[in-house]
Parts: C-alpha cells; structure tokens; sequence
C-alpha cells in the first residue's frame, strides 16, 4: 500500500490523463517504448475491470527484425484485395508504423454463460485503454489501427494463436509535434441520470 504522503496529486494525474488523443503515425518518432516500459503498460492492462480474471487480451510486440515479413502479409492482402501498385507499395508501408508496433489479440469463450462474450470484449477494451493510458502517463504517443486486413485469415494466423482474434495493430513513439487541441470534452454526452420512462 502507498503511503499517504507519497500518492500522486490526482489533479496532475488526471489533467495529464485528459490530455490523452491518439497521434498519428506519421507524427510518432524514436524513442519508442522499451521492454520494461511495454510491460508496465502491460501491468496497468491487466488492472482493467475482467470478470472472473480471464485476460480476454494480449498484446504481440512485432519485433524490428520481422516488420518485412509483415509488410509482405499486408502488401499480398492488398493484392488478393485488387489494389493498384501504388497501394500494394502504401499497405505493406503500414507495417513500419511507429517505432513500435504492438498488435492486440482477443480470446473470446462463447462457453461460459456467467462470462458473456460482450463482457469479455469490455475487458479487451478496457485492457487496450490502459495500456494506451500508460503509455501516455510516461510520455509516449500511440495510435490504435484495424480495418478489414485485421480479420485477413493469412494475416490473423500469423500474429494470432488458435482461437484468438486479431483486434489490430498500435502503433507507438515519441510525439513529434504538439496535439492539435481536440476541444473541451462535454461529460453529458456520456452521463446522464436514469430518467424513468413508461
């Protein structure tokens, strides 16, 4: 237990917590995060809200050395896909995104009727915010990516073990520019109290 003198201000933790957005790949520079870093966030995923502790979620470090390999099972996606050249050259670009590249999996068990899938796809969500979350609280930037490459059965075998889901890929790095501000954040189109209806 932290001692009380210790604990962080929550006013400095949460206006540097609101100031998270996702940034762009294109503005993520070196350093990305290092192994210790990447399994802190990977810390704070696993303290996500997960009903009977089943960690629904896991996080793939894609390894510089093996970026070719995936850039070709995104660029034969893009051709058995019919796209042009220039986009076979632009998906398999995709796999150099950010200096670190993490995709997410999901195990989801339809079996376990106290479990239900959609609980079990919150605690996949829940994980990917704190891993995103702490990775901000230590300075970095990252950026959640998917479309339809991510349930490309060659692509998915590749990154995935039997019976998980590849969510898609999260690119991270240092921010290369300051954020545009997103503008003020409106609470009441999320909260609101139970109004009885009927």
């Amino acid at each position: 237990m932290q001692e009380p003198g210790l604990a962080p201000d929550p006013e400095d933790v949460l206006g540097h917590l609101l100031s998270r957005h996702s940034i762009g790949p294109k503005h993520l520079v070196a350093p990305g995060p290092g192994a210790a870093q990447l399994r802190l966030a990977a810390r704070a995923a696993l303290r996500a809200p997960d009903h009977r502790q089943l960690a629904p979620a896991r996080f793939i470090v894609v390894p510089d050395a093996r970026r070719d390999e995936l850039a070709a099972l995104f660029e034969d996606f893009a051709r058995r896909s019919g796209k042009s050249p220039a986009e076979l050259r632009e998906e398999s670009g995709r796999a150099y995104n950010g200096p670190v590249l993490v995709a997410l999996a999901a195990r989801i068990d339809p079996g376990l009727p106290e479990v239900p899938p959609h609980e079990q796809w919150i605690a996949v969500g829940g994980a990917l915010a704190n891993f995103m979350n702490a990775l901000h609280l230590m300075g970095f930037g990252a950026k959640m990516l998917s479309g339809r490459k991510a349930s490309d059965p060659a692509i998915a075998a590749a990154l995935c073990e039997p019976g998980e889901t590849l969510v898609g890929w999260i690119a991270i790095g240092t921010p290369a520019a300051a954020a545009k501000p997103r503008g003020d954040d409106e609470p009441e189109r999320v909260l609101r109290d139970w109004d009885r209806r009927g």
